[in-house]
C-alpha cells in the first residue's frame, strides 16, 4: 500500500502523476523499436552478404536497396545486447590504456614537466620555456629558457635539478607528454644516468600532465605578462625569474590548502597547519552557536598522485 500522503501528492494536480519511483513500470517510449524489427536487425546481420560487415556499413547498404530497418548505433546495441557484436579479424582487439599514475608521499618522488611557448616581440617568433614541477608540493624546482626545443637542453635542466635538490640515489618518476625533446636520446641518456624512471602521458590524451598545464596557465595570465612578447631572452628569463619567486615563495596555493609551495617542499606545512587549526578551535569556542558543525578541514593530503585513478565501484555505488 501507499501512505495518504503519498496519495495527496499523487493527485494534487487534480489529476494523477505518473509513477515517480526508480523502479515502476513505465509504458514503452514511442521510438522504441518493435520486436519485429529487432528481430529483422538479427536476420539481416546473419546473412551470407552483410556478415563479415560492420553496422557502420550495413546501414548504407540497405539504404542503397531502398531499405531502412534502424540506426547504426541501434545496429550495434542490438548486437551487443544479443552477444553478437565482437572483435573479428587477425588483428589484435584495441585495448585501452591505462592512465599513467604515480603516487608521492613526500617532495622529490614524482616531477613532472613540459615545455611552452614564449611569445616574443615579432609575430611568429618564440622563446621556448622548459619547466621541471615537484607534483608533491607544486613547487617549481628546476626551470630554463632557451631559443629552441632539444633534447640537450632538457638534459641538462634534468641534471642541474637534480643536483640541486638533492636527489641523490633516491628514486625519482619524471612524468611528460610524448614530444620529441621528451623522448630524445640526450634525455634518455641523462635519465638512465641518473637512475630516474621516465614517464608518459597516453597518446592523444591532453590531460594527462595536468599539473604541467596548469602551471603554465598561471604564469601566462599573470597580470603583468607580457601578452605583446618579450623583448628578447634576457627580458624573458627575468620576467620567468620573478615569476618563479612569486609562485614559490608568495603564492598560497589553492591545492595546497593555501600554503605556498616552498612551505610544503620544506615541510613547514604542518606547523602553519596546526596553527591554523588552533585559531579556528577557538574562533568555535568563543562563538559556539556560529559553527553547525566541524571547523574547516587544514589536513593536506599524505599521498598525492600524478593522475588519480577514479574510484569505479565508488562511481557505481552513486545515487
Amino acid at each position: 500500500g501507499i501512505t495518504v500522503r503519498t496519495y495527496q501528492r499523487w493527485i494534487e494536480n487534480g489529476e494523477v502523476q505518473d509513477d515517480g519511483r526508480l523502479h515502476a513500470k513505465r509504458a514503452a517510449p514511442a521510438n522504441k523499436l518493435t520486436q519485429e524489427e529487432r528481430e529483422q536487425v538479427l536476420a539481416v546481420t546473419r546473412q551470407d552478404e552483410y556478415k563479415s560487415l560492420p553496422s557502420s556499413q550495413i546501414v548504407p547498404a540497405l539504404a542503397d536497396k531502398g531499405t531502412y530497418i534502424a540506426s547504426e548505433s541501434s545496429f550495434y546495441r542490438i548486437l551487443h545486447e544479443e552477444k553478437q557484436q565482437h572483435h573479428r579479424g587477425r588483428s589484435r582487439a584495441p585495448k585501452p590504456k591505462q592512465q599513467t599514475t604515480h603516487t608521492a608521499t613526500g617532495p622529490n618522488q614524482v616531477y613532472c614537466w613540459d615545455i611552452t611557448w614564449l611569445p616574443g616581440a615579432v609575430k611568429g617568433f618564440y622563446f621556448y620555456l622548459y619547466l621541471i614541477l615537484d607534483i608533491y608540493s607544486r613547487k617549481i624546482v628546476g626551470w630554463e629558457i632557451h631559443g629552441e626545443e632539444s633534447s640537450e637542453h632538457a638534459a641538462t635542466l634534468v641534471r642541474k635539478t637534480h643536483l640541486r635538490e638533492g636527489v641523490g640515489t633516491r628514486p625519482l618518476v619524471l612524468h611528460s607528454d610524448n614530444g620529441s625533446p621528451m623522448k630524445g636520446a640526450s634525455l634518455m641518456e641523462t635519465l638512465y644516468k641518473l637512475n630516474v624512471v621516465s614517464s608518459y602521458s597516453r597518446p592523444r590524451v591532453s590531460n594527462d600532465n595536468a599539473c604541467a598545464e596548469s602551471i603554465f596557465r598561471t604564469c601566462k595570465y599573470r597580470p603583468d605578462y607580457p601578452c605583446k612578447g618579450f623583448e628578447d631572452i634576457d627580458a624573458a628569463r627575468d620576467w620567468v625569474l620573478k615569476f618563479v619567486h612569486w609562485y614559490n615563495h608568495k603564492h598560497k596555493h589553492s591545492g595546497l590548502k593555501l600554503v605556498s609551495p616552498s612551505e610544503r617542499h620544506n615541510g613547514l606545512d604542518e606547523e602553519i597547519m596546526e596553527k591554523r587549526k588552533a585559531v579556528y578551535k577557538a574562533a568555535k569556542a568563543r562563538n559556539p552557536n556560529r559553527w553547525s558543525g566541524d571547523t574547516r578541514n587544514w589536513d593536506l593530503p599524505e599521498v598525492v598522485s600524478l593522475n588519480p585513478e577514479k574510484d569505479h565501484e565508488k562511481l557505481k555505488n552513486v545515487g
